[in-house]
């Protein structure tokens, strides 16, 4: 499959010959959305996340699916759906953040946003974002609440950890935005930058902090997105890797880290992961695995420092 590019809106109207964008009542052309989904062996899932895009039925949407190579059932998806999808690309990259940086520098929208390929975008979403941003000029980045679901795509329970308002201290010790439904406008990616490809675990939390200096927050009281929590996500089998991660991010924008932050998102992953599967893996493991991780912790404090700028 090559790589496609439909440079015009899904929905538009043809009758007489020109391409013409859908207008709100108030005359002015509806911006313009560009969602990137990173892909690498989702296959399972990634069907329902592309459908939870298209079925939003939003009339300038710009699509990018950027997959690392799968060698599932992923590419088998993508070329059902490729007539759909603005922008098909299969080329070997060097991680999420990288295949998110690659596929933002050709994004042409002014509102911008990922959904991984295993999460969800609730039904209206878009037409929600664009309403906030519309009703609060001054607001650079809007996110809004979202479920956790299970692998068969069942709501577990609300994501809890998002805040109305929180300041910048609250935000570089702890991650309070759920990011599939975070979208933000093309000029705070400018200024704030790419994602930091140096971290695996925690770039969108990073990439958060330095926009939050940069730009207004506001929040959305609705739910926008779904969080899919599987054995073999990312964040939660990550374990001590992602945790000495989250330190180092909490350490280079000048916070304190104590071990304490571990013991608290392990027991957040954990109890989601006890409503999930019944059993508590996740944080036998981190304990059990803790006294061998002494040393290198210990290594992080002496080389970093528990406090840095």
């Amino acid at each position: 499959m090559t790589e496609r590019q439909d440079t015009q809106p899904w929905n538009h109207n043809t009758s007489s010959g020109l391409d013409v964008v859908e207008k709100p009542p108030n005359g002015n052309a509806i911006p313009r959305i560009t969602v990137v989904t990173p892909s690498l062996n989702q296959g399972r899932y990634i069907e329902a996340a592309i459908r939870s895009v298209l079925d939003q039925n939003y009339p300038n949407l710009e699509y990018i699916v950027y997959d690392g190579g799968s060698t599932d059932e992923t590419i088998d998806v993508l070329r059902r759906y490729e007539h759909r999808i603005s922008r098909v690309i299969i080329k070997p990259d060097d991680g999420a953040a990288d295949a998110l940086n690659k596929a933002f520098a050709i994004a042409t929208g002014d509102i911008l946003a990922w959904l991984n390929a295993d999460d969800l975008y609730l039904p209206g979403t878009l037409h929600a974002i664009v309403e906030a941003f519309a009703a609060n000029p001054q607001a650079g980045l809007i996110y809004g609440e979202g479920w956790y679901i299970d692998e068969a795509g069942v709501r577990i329970e609300p994501c809890r950890f998002v805040r109305r308002t929180f300041n910048r201290r609250y935000l570089v010790n702890k991650d309070t935005i759920l990011q599939p439904a975070a979208f933000w406008q093309r000029s705070v990616w400018e200024q704030t930058g790419s994602l930091d490809t140096s971290l695996r675990w925690v770039f969108d939390w990073e990439w958060f902090i330095r926009a939050h200096e940069r730009t207004t927050f506001h929040y959305l009281p609705r739910a926008l997105a779904c969080y899919r929590v599987q054995p073999q996500a990312l964040t939660r089998t990550g374990g001590l890797a992602r945790q000495l991660e989250h330190g180092r991010v909490t350490r280079r924008y000048g916070a304190w880290w104590h071990p304490n932050h571990m013991v608290q998102q392990t027991r957040r992953w954990d109890a989601v992961g006890r409503r999930l599967t019944g059993n508590r893996s996740s944080l036998w493991a981190t304990i059990i695995r803790l006294p061998f991780s002494l040393p290198r912790l210990a290594a992080e404090w002496l080389l970093h420092g528990m406090y840095m700028r």
